[in-house]
């Protein structure tokens, strides 16, 4: 038989291993589940986002602003400029009239132009300071122009002309080719100040002689007589120079160039998103598409 210290030590050894055998079985704490995430309220479209406006529709702001006011305010440039905008008996009339007009109906308001500016470039400002809704006046899209206003798709396209100064250019030429000289132009350009043109021809034709003048006639007649080489505008207004007096064809001659285009938009403020999006549906459902034949053919009305 084991000895009593013998026993002693088996039965601490079995207690031990009891202990153990208790501890193991023992349940693990229950722990409990982390509540519930409660989902966020989906957003309503009720008038915390939309304006109602009198006849009881729900509208975006920047359209509700346009409905309650009852008109359309559109910006234009002072200087008529036929067939786009231009006074007639009185009236004002144009390509761009009729578009700025049809829009209007679209939103079911009238239209009143502000022709505060003299210039393109400050067309653009009248949007910024939010004086007008829209700037519709044969505006051009520049990445200039871009970091300030929004500008919707094109309505029309046009390529880039030169109009030159025939005898001038033959002593610039000196018997090179023409698209040797036109593409390192050295000459000089006239241009409309505070236009498109004005940068498009710095960022054209960079070795050029840049000379700016206060109208699209101060450039033609710098042309005529001479003082510049050449005029640089859209080929719209270049073709109808020759069209509407073709005996200027003795002294001048037009370049197109093919792979320059002048694309022109509608200017829309940078905070009016969805007026933005209404006039590029506008256009995109317009039964009528403006290009250069149609815009020429319209000179002649």
């Amino acid at each position: 038989m084991p000895s009593i210290a013998a026993r002693w030590v088996v039965s601490m050894s079995l207690g031990l291993l009891m202990g153990v055998e208790v501890m193991a079985a023992s349940p693990a704490p229950v722990v409990a589940p982390p509540p519930p995430v409660a989902e966020a309220p989906k957003a309503a479209v009720t008038s915390s986002v939309l304006v109602k406006v009198a006849d009881g529709r729900f509208l975006a702001p920047d359209i509700a602003r346009i409905v309650n006011r009852g008109e359309l305010v559109v910006a234009m440039r002072s200087v008529d400029s036929p067939p786009f905008f231009y006074t007639k008996n009185g009236e004002l009339v144009g390509l761009e009239v009729d578009l700025a007009k049809a829009i209007a109906k679209e939103l079911k308001v009238t239209v009143r132009f502000d022709r505060s500016a003299p210039s393109f470039n400050e067309v653009v400002d009248v949007i910024v300071r939010q004086e007008a809704d829209l700037g519709i006046s044969k505006l051009s899209r520049t990445l200039a122009r871009a970091q300030a206003i929004s500008f919707s798709d094109p309505y029309l396209r046009l390529n880039h002309a030169f109009i030159l100064n025939r005898v001038k250019f033959a002593s610039l030429a000196r018997d090179r080719s023409l698209p040797t000289v036109i593409r390192g132009f050295t000459g000089s350009i006239g241009v409309i100040a505070k236009s498109s043109f004005a940068d498009y021809a710095v960022k054209n034709f960079p070795t050029a002689e840049i000379r700016e003048f206060p109208s699209w006639q101060d450039v033609l007649s710098a042309v005529e007589k001479g003082q510049v080489v050449a005029a640089y505008r859209d080929e719209f207004e270049v073709k109808s120079i020759l069209k509407s007096d073709p005996t200027m064809s003795l002294n001048l001659r037009t370049v197109t160039f093919r792979d320059l285009e002048d694309t022109l938009g509608i200017a829309v403020g940078i905070q009016d998103t969805t007026l933005l999006a209404f006039v590029n549906q506008f256009l995109a459902e317009g039964s009528v598409k403006l290009t250069i034949d149609k815009v020429l053919k319209a000179v002649d009305h």
